[in-house]
């Protein structure tokens, strides 16, 4: 079974763009984090990510790992 998103507030980044294309982050209580595609809200498939991973993830985007320059 998935993770119960029902009650999730998502939040939509900043740097979004104004067609409104990105990913969009919610909060989820056991320190899960969601994440989904803006795109495809109705069918699309929703990530999970332990406190761990995400905290992870946030530390290699902050220090460049994904930049594409």
């Amino acid at each position: 079974m998935g993770v119960d998103v029902t009650n999730a507030v998502w939040r939509k980044s900043t740097y979004s763009g104004p067609d409104g294309n990105c990913v969009e982050v919610a909060f989820l209580p056991g320190a899960e984090v969601a994440v989904r595609d803006t795109k495809d809200l109705g069918s699309g498939p929703i990530l999970a990510f332990g406190p761990g991973a995400w905290d992870a993830f946030l530390a290699d985007v902050n220090s460049g790992v994904f930049r594409q320059d």
